[in-house]
């Protein structure tokens, strides 16, 4: 059985004209709540063309890539060759779909006959227990690729001809930025795309965050870490609200425009052994201005089994992970992101590690 939250939409609890703060379910302790934006830290947040990484004369922007990797874990990339019209196209489609009305938006639902919860659909993330603190935003998630294992059921009519173009350019890119990432190891060109496999796995999220009467008591979307080897985002060209934790303080990233986010997962902070990192990220809400996005998530094939490369082994660098099946960190995942945790630290997949600075300050300094 579901929870009997489960199909309480954000979109109809905010419509309430009478609503002046937003129900229990949704608000966070004290400690957890975010900041205003006067408070953040105003840091710039690291662009790198993605058109140059393919040149191999060009050492100043794989360098440029380098340093943002090893600091960040995301960056900013231009050059990516997708048109402003072809962008906006997809935000507007994106836009409508979560504005038609909710009968039509439940033909895609991901509560079935009342009884069954699945990932796929439309709807809001899974509901676990009576306690959770509840994100204030309704989504809709597909599964990519492979292309022949589409449930295109479950695919609004007005974004597939749309999403099925931008899967293909947002691979393109995302295989581009891999390629890149291979050779700043010293390793051939295909020596990630390899390791994720010719039949891997790819999703969309796309994330429609209401106005909240009141930003400072909810997340948009809590603190997490992606378990993909690549996340590729593109988001809102008027709002922002998409925050990264950087020396234990949380960093807006500002409104991108034509250009789009990459972002590290856990997948690649495995099989690169944590030479690149995941980062933290979170999405704060506005109290007058809707808000969307679109992730793309790509994983490699589930029936593989991953770990850090022998070649990124070495008596300096020991083995940071175990080796662990791809469908357990995927499945694993969901559990880890409703209890707000790294995947490979509720999957107990790290080795003897520490966790990183961020992860323990993280819990403590999400208000700071």
């Amino acid at each position: 059985m579901v929870h009997q939250d489960q199909g309480k939409l954000v979109q109809m609890v905010a419509v309430d004209v009478g609503l002046v703060a937003p129900p229990i379910r949704y608000v966070l302790s004290e400690e957890n709540r975010p900041t205003t934006v006067a408070q953040q830290a105003k840091l710039v947040i690291p662009i790198v063309d993605v058109s140059r990484l393919a040149m191999p004369d060009d050492v100043e922007e794989a360098a440029k890539l380098r340093s943002v990797l090893h600091s960040w874990g995301l960056f900013v990339v231009t050059g990516h060759g997708m048109p402003k019209e072809f962008l906006d196209e997809i935000l507007e489609a994106t836009r409508k779909f979560f504005h038609l009305p909710l009968e039509e938006k439940q033909k895609c639902g991901n509560v079935i006959d009342g009884v069954k919860f699945q990932n796929e659909g439309y709807g809001i993330d899974r509901i676990d227990s009576d306690e959770q603190i509840l994100d204030w935003c309704d989504r809709l998630w597909l599964q990519l690729q492979p292309e022949d294992e589409r449930r295109l059921q479950f695919w609004p009519q007005n974004l597939r001809d749309l999403l099925h173009e931008y899967t293909l350019e947002s691979g393109r890119v995302t295989m581009d930025v891999l390629k890149a990432m291979a050779k700043l190891l010293n390793q051939e060109e295909g020596f990630f795309i390899n390791m994720v496999g010719e039949r891997f796995k790819s999703y969309s999220r796309f994330t429609y965050y209401p106005p909240c009467p009141r930003p400072d008591l909810v997340n948009g979307l809590k603190p997490h870490t992606d378990n993909s080897v690549i996340t590729l985002l593109l988001m809102d060209k008027d709002v922002g609200g998409f925050q990264v934790l950087k020396d234990g303080h949380w960093v807006d990233v500002p409104v991108l425009s034509n250009d789009l986010l990459v972002v590290v997962g856990e997948g690649m902070e495995i099989i690169s052994n944590a030479i690149f990192k995941a980062p933290w990220r979170r999405v704060v809400t506005s109290a007058d201005k809707e808000r969307l996005s679109l992730a793309m998530f790509y994983q490699p094939e589930p029936e593989r089994i991953i770990g850090p490369p022998g070649v990124l082994v070495h008596e300096k660098r020991p083995a940071m992970f175990k080796n662990c099946l791809v469908q357990t960190l995927a499945d694993g995942y969901w559990d880890a992101f409703a209890a707000g945790d790294r995947t490979v630290d509720f999957l107990n997949v790290r080795i003897n590690a520490v966790a990183d600075a961020e992860h323990k300050c993280m819990m403590f300094l999400s208000h700071s």
